[in-house]
């Protein structure tokens, strides 16, 4: 499923964590269509579950999940970083294959048996929530292949969907490089004045005159993470496939292109230690493969 970061964030280049923050703004009263699931008898969005789809049989990769990083697979490393997120009250693996629910047993996961035709994350997601024991207002989608996934970024998801009614979605983008501008690997998206995502592209969003990339332009990257209303899971999962959805085969254009509402929060990637360097490395090299 990337905010930008301006020139004068470069005095905390020191620090070896990502520090999110949230796109301010607070909705003054819920969307019409959002008002019919969501409920106002608790806590608003308060119960959270982070979900981890994991899929065996991919075309690009066969058992992605459980490639071996630094001594641990890939699935371990993702469930362990999304455990520290502060916002979530449980963490589940959702998959379709032994092989990789019996590992994620191995290391104290909780896992969730899923169909095989589930045809993307999201709907592995929104299997799992129906088979889950507890009930939860926020389901976070957090893709197996992020062994590097900061929980400050999941909390900053979470935080971002609990503070604006009138949203049913919620991602996180970071500032995009000028050389990834016209990758189309890096999702772009475009956000408005007050927080709220206007259009996501694998081509270079806004585009100027020029047909160039602009150096000095705060271009924004998607990151692939993304919370869910959970009763707008159910109703998202039902939704057909849209236009533009299918032409930049970008998921959450469907969300917009129905005409909801998608809070997104901004994460400034900052200097990495080390051993996230050394992480983040073999990580390429697989994902290159």
């Amino acid at each position: 499923m990337a905010m930008c970061s301006s020139s004068s964030s470069s005095s905390s280049s020191q620090k070896t964590w990502i520090v999110h923050g949230i796109v301010a703004g607070t909705a003054i009263a819920a969307a019409i269509g959002a008002r019919a699931y969501l409920g106002r008898s608790r806590k608003f969005r308060s119960r959270v579950v982070g979900i981890i789809p994991a899929r065996y049989a991919s075309s690009r990769f066969e058992g992605k999940p459980l490639v071996q990083i630094l001594g641990k697979p890939m699935i371990q490393r993702t469930w362990e970083r999304s455990k520290l997120a502060a916002t979530l009250d449980h963490v589940v693996v959702a998959t379709d294959d032994e092989r990789i629910a019996d590992c994620c047993r191995g290391f104290g996961a909780d896992v969730i048996m899923t169909s095989e035709s589930c045809r993307n994350g999201t709907e592995r997601c929104n299997e799992a929530l129906e088979k889950l024991e507890k009930k939860y207002d926020v389901v976070v989608n957090i893709q197996g292949d992020e062994p590097l996934i900061e929980p400050e970024i999941i909390d900053g998801v979470v935080k971002a969907l609990q503070v604006a009614p009138d949203a049913v979605f919620s991602t996180a983008v970071t500032s995009l490089k000028p050389e990834d501008g016209l990758d189309p690997n890096r999702v772009k998206c475009v956000v408005d004045n007050r927080g709220y995502a206007i259009y996501f592209s694998r081509g270079l969003i806004p585009y100027n005159k020029s047909g160039k990339v602009n150096p000095d332009f705060p271009y924004m990257l998607h990151l692939g993470i993304q919370s869910f209303d959970s009763k707008f899971l159910k109703v998202y999962s039902e939704l057909q496939p849209t236009p533009l959805q299918l032409e930049e085969d970008l998921e959450q254009l469907k969300v917009l292109e129905n005409g909801y509402k998608m809070k997104v929060t901004q994460a400034f990637l900052l200097k990495a230690s080390k051993g996230r360097k050394e992480l983040s490395l073999r990580l390429e090299n697989i994902r290159e493969k």
